[in-house]
């Protein structure tokens, strides 16, 4: 198991592009990704994936080498995000989570009272409980063979609480807010807890060979400014600080940081000073105006509309035109403003990534 704390030989990186715009570095082109770029919108994944229970999937490294290799072999992205799920960390607390067909994930015994916290493991041996995932990274790092750079993620402390206390998605999430105010100080107890296993997490998937780190905060939108504040922003800042000086004191390398506040508008100018080194925006927002809220010092990522993908082929080339305008061609990653939608066209996503490279290179030339 030595190899997963000192990942040495990984195959020398060709492709930087994303990496150096996520420093903030000149780029010869704007780099470009996908959310949920390895999904059921593939045939080849929807292959790969149809024998096997989804969490089963998750378990095993070589499948999510493989599903994090397919989307690669289709389109010139710039970078690679491994498979897996942001319910894997609440796996490691010792919830049960299956994948209902139609329904999506779903928890058998959600978090109903204060006390069923108690049933949560205290302390959590991220190795021994999720060693899967950073498996899963070394494997695929190797196999990238230097390609691009690979982006480890997970769910941050809000939005995985929410799961834990719905039992599942919601569109309202009712039940986990009024914890926020009714039992405040479980709350942050809860909230504390994921925090310090995510820490323990992410720096986990850097010493397994993650290039990048994503943070996904995908219900910041069922909170308001003030809730933020108190149960989503103290547990992002902590995170970044925290996995920063970890990796610093194991010796491993410096991964950039993205924080992915899913509806957040209200919050961005305290997302660019959180300590990420990029700021991932949804479709909601206009460029000029997150750029204006961010400052100079972080880059953007996002944000086409997902639905944008639907248009005709030149379509989609005049919306990343305009996104690209927007954004400018540096100091930004291109992205959707959410994931892929399993209904997608993949040649729509190949006209979405090419339409990025020949525009932002068009741009920069003149």
């Amino acid at each position: 198991c030595s190899f997963i704390h000192s990942p040495k030989g990984f195959p020398k990186l060709k492709n930087d592009t994303f990496l150096r715009a996520a420093r903030g570095e000149e780029t010869e082109h704007t780099p470009v990704w996908c959310m949920r770029q390895a999904g059921r919108y593939l045939p080849e994944f929807r292959e790969t994936r149809a024998a096997q229970d989804f969490f089963a999937t998750c378990r095993s490294p070589k499948l999510c080498c493989e599903l994090t290799l397919q989307p690669l072999r289709r389109f010139p992205l710039d970078a690679a995000i491994i498979f897996s799920d942001i319910l894997v960390v609440p796996q490691a607390l010792g919830m049960e989570v299956v994948m209902v067909p139609g329904k999506g994930p779903t928890f058998t015994e959600p978090l109903k009272e204060v006390e069923d916290l108690l049933k949560l493991r205290q302390k959590v041996d991220v190795t021994a409980e999720l060693g899967y995932v950073f498996q899963a990274i070394t494997l695929t790092r190797h196999s990238l063979e230097g390609r691009v750079p690979l982006i480890g993620f997970s769910g941050a402390p809000w939005t995985l609480m929410s799961y834990m206390i719905e039992g599942g998605g919601s569109t309202t999430m009712a039940k986990a807010k009024s914890w926020l105010y009714c039992h405040p100080e479980a709350s942050h107890r809860l909230l504390r807890l994921l925090a310090d296993v995510i820490i323990d997490y992410l720096v986990g998937q850097v010493a397994a060979g993650a290039q990048a780190l994503q943070l996904f905060e995908s219900h910041a939108g069922h909170l308001g400014p003030e809730q933020f504040e108190d149960y989503a922003l103290p547990y992002i800042r902590d995170i970044a600080q925290a996995v920063k000086s970890k990796l610093k004191e194991e010796a491993l390398p410096l991964v950039p940081m993205i924080i992915f506040a899913k509806d957040a508008h209200y919050a961005l100018r305290d997302l660019a000073s959180a300590g990420y080194e990029v700021v991932g925006l949804d479709w909601t927002i206009r460029p000029q105006e997150a750029r204006a809220q961010t400052g100079r010092d972080v880059t953007l990522q996002g944000n086409l509309d997902p639905c944008a993908l639907y248009a005709p082929k030149e379509k989609i080339g005049e919306l990343v035109k305009k996104m690209l305008e927007g954004f400018g061609t540096q100091r930004y990653i291109a992205n959707l403003g959410h994931g892929l939608y399993p209904d997608m066209n993949p040649e729509h996503v190949g006209a979405f990534v090419e339409a990025v490279h020949a525009h932002s290179r068009h741009i920069n030339k003149h």
